[in-house]
């Protein structure tokens, strides 16, 4: 336990602005801080910390709290362990009794996971650096490749021993348990015991966004062509490899104070540039580039700068990469090598000054890049410019921001002699396509089913506090029941499930349930979905809860099955679960028009209210937004194929 005088002085020593900082980049807006916020996906900036009031709270998905709860919150740390993070960072001394035997079979698992895996990478440094093997095999590899003693403790790189089993006999002998050693990866359990996963190879270890070793990557330095030559830890529990960028901890700083990311391929990569004088870069470690670590670039900043080696093959081939950049509004630039380089080379053999001059002399918007790479494959063949133009449209067409669009087609009209009007309608059409559901075929892009295309303009920002308790559970119902079905797949073959659509549509609307129980379902199941963990429906029936429970078998069992007999007298073929694609767009739909009609009765109630007493602005005012709202909902009724009187 930590005394009270010590959590007080924790309390009064954290800077909650550096703090979230460190996880978030922040800009300042009157007097308060504004950001994206770490803990749900949004393009919008809706997450405010006050420094005065040393809070924060997101206007999106309604987190909020202090400097310790967000470490809690963001890091999934325990109480004390929050209160430990910060008195680190403030070099405050943390006195704490020592922790029972009961009390220490109970700590949690993942923290104990850190625990080893801080010692492993201790382990593997001091092999490094003080054994003979270590010395002669793995630091004259590191060596090789040009690393000094500083970038090497800076990266607290490693080496295993070539030895089948020295590491774990070693970490057991010091008390840690054998069912980490394997959940973490560190070692495999064969039926003879345990043996080392990494033994023989150098070690990058991998540190989480706050600095803590979550993996390792490891490469062998055998010339054996049956020996894999990286190899990294597998998944776990605090490691997602898809969730993880090499390099972030380091780089975080540097991302927020220059705006800008440069992103490579491997390890190496990353470690010359930041021994050339180059922080800012990260690495997707070999893999291929997912959404998660594109938006955990995103918290830190919105220019990325992706450095491709000399080989037009390979960036064919990862082209992939920078569709899905843009598609979550990332301003992004490409930089071709030189033949026959790679980051890691090309930074050895330069000064930071020369490696930076010509980044920015050479880094190209992505159009320009695309073309220029592509074009020379199409040379003078029609047919393939015209593959080129609609790959460049394509790409395009995934970008969220109008303005950002329209200057896009401009350019690509000029760079390939090609008519805008055309370019945007190709640009118009490929947007109206987004929603395509999974079973519709390719060669009826356009069709929706049931006459159904969703209207994408956001409700306004003050329509707030409206209640509509039969749309809220019906859409509950969707989620619980359907929540982890397929709904729509995108033009990148992304799959978007019921639960993801209906939370992004009322996020991305600042929508909040109003009936609280239906809101503290939602919230739990947002909250599942965010950890990645499979979330099941007997997490909601068997809940600790029981208003959960008994609310959750209530709104299941209102929705029952009809009957085959009756089903075939009415000419129902389908099941409930094929007619997904338009039931929960529809719902979503109807559930926004009931807002839009309440809200519009509210501020006609105001606008009276206004006239009688004179007040000329306010009813200026209310005009003006019950003219929006009419707009909004005249639209959303077309797409309902309503008609309101």
């Amino acid at each position: 336990m930590i005394d009270q005088a010590t959590v007080e002085k924790i309390y009064d020593s954290a800077d909650i602005v550096e703090i979230v900082s460190e996880f978030v980049s922040l800009k300042k807006r009157g007097s308060n801080y504004m950001g994206c916020c770490p803990f749900h996906n949004e393009k919008t900036p809706s997450f405010s910390v006050s420094p005065a009031k040393g809070i924060y709270k997101c206007f999106g998905c309604g987190k909020a709290g202090n400097a310790v709860t967000f470490v809690m919150e963001h890091e999934h740390l325990s109480y004390v362990d929050a209160l430990k993070f910060v008195a680190k960072k403030y070099n405050i001394e943390v006195k704490e009794r020592e922790l029972s035997p009961e009390e220490q079979h109970r700590n949690d698992d993942r923290e104990s996971m850190m625990v080893l895996l801080s010692f492993a990478q201790q382990y593997f440094s001091d092999i490094l650096n003080k054994s003979a093997e270590g010395k002669s095999i793995g630091l004259s590899y590191f060596k090789e490749r040009g690393f000094s003693l500083k970038i090497i403790n800076k990266f607290q790189l490693g080496y295993s021993l070539d030895s089948r089993s020295e590491f774990s006999k070693a970490v057991l002998k010091e008390g840690y348990k054998k069912e980490f050693l394997v959940r973490t990866g560190l070692s495999i359990e064969k039926t003879d015991g345990l043996i080392d996963r990494f033994y023989g190879r150098v070690m990058f270890p991998i540190h989480s966004v706050s600095g803590r070793v979550i993996a390792f990557g490891a490469r062998t330095l055998k010339a054996d062509k049956g020996t894999a030559k990286y190899l990294n830890s597998p998944e776990s529990d605090i490691y997602v490899k898809s969730k993880s960028l090499y390099g972030i901890f380091f780089a975080k700083k540097t991302l927020t104070q220059l705006n800008k990311c440069y992103l490579v391929e491997g390890y190496t990569d990353v470690i010359s540039m930041h021994q050339a004088g180059i922080e800012n870069v990260v690495a997707s470690s070999g893999t291929s580039l997912t959404v998660e670590q594109i938006r955990l670039i995103k918290r830190f900043t919105p220019n990325v700068t992706v450095l491709y080696d000399g080989d037009a093959a390979g960036i064919k081939a990862s082209l992939r990469g920078i569709d899905m950049l843009l598609e979550e509004g990332m301003n992004v630039k490409s930089l071709l090598l030189p033949d026959g380089e790679d980051p890691d080379s090309f930074a050895r053999k330069y000064s930071v000054e020369e490696l930076q001059s010509y980044i920015d002399n050479n880094e190209q918007d992505f159009i320009s890049f695309k073309t220029k790479l592509l074009l020379n494959d199409a040379k003078n063949d029609p047919l393939k410019k015209a593959a080129l133009i609609t790959d460049i449209v394509k790409s395009i067409s995934i970008i969220p921001d109008n303005i950002t669009r329209s200057v896009y087609i401009k350019e690509c009209s000029r760079m390939l002699d090609a008519d805008e009007g055309m370019l945007f309608a190709e640009v118009s059409q490929l947007r109206r396509k987004r929603l395509t559901a999974t079973n519709i075929q390719a060669e009826q892009p356009e069709q929706q089913t049931d006459g159904f295309k969703e209207y994408k303009q956001p409700i306004p920002d003050f329509v707030t506090g409206i209640y509509c308790d039969e749309q809220e559970k019906e859409l509950i119902y969707y989620l619980l029941k359907y929540g982890e079905k397929a709904l729509f797949v995108n033009e990148l073959d992304q799959t978007e499930t019921v639960a993801q659509y209906i939370i992004d549509q009322l996020k991305n609307d600042k929508l909040e349930l109003q009936n609280l129980q239906y809101k503290q379902i939602f919230d739990e199941y947002e909250k599942i979905l965010n950890s990645e963990v499979a979330v099941s429906i007997k997490h909601f029936i068997n809940n600790p809860d029981e208003k959960i429970c008994e609310l959750t078998v209530n709104i299941l069992s209102e929705k029952y099955s009809l009957s085959e007999l009756w089903r075939k007298r009415q000419g129902i073929m389908e099941e409930e679960e094929d007619r997904l694609q338009r039931a929960v767009p529809k719902a979503i739909a109807v559930y926004k028009v009931k807002i839009l009609n309440q809200a519009i009765s509210k501020f006609m109630a105001q606008l009276d209210e206004a006239t009688k007493v004179k007040d000329a602005e306010k009813i200026q005012l209310l005009i003006r937004q019950i003219s929006l709202l009419n707009e909004h909902r005249r639209k959303f009724s077309q797409e309902l194929e309503r008609t309101i009187l």
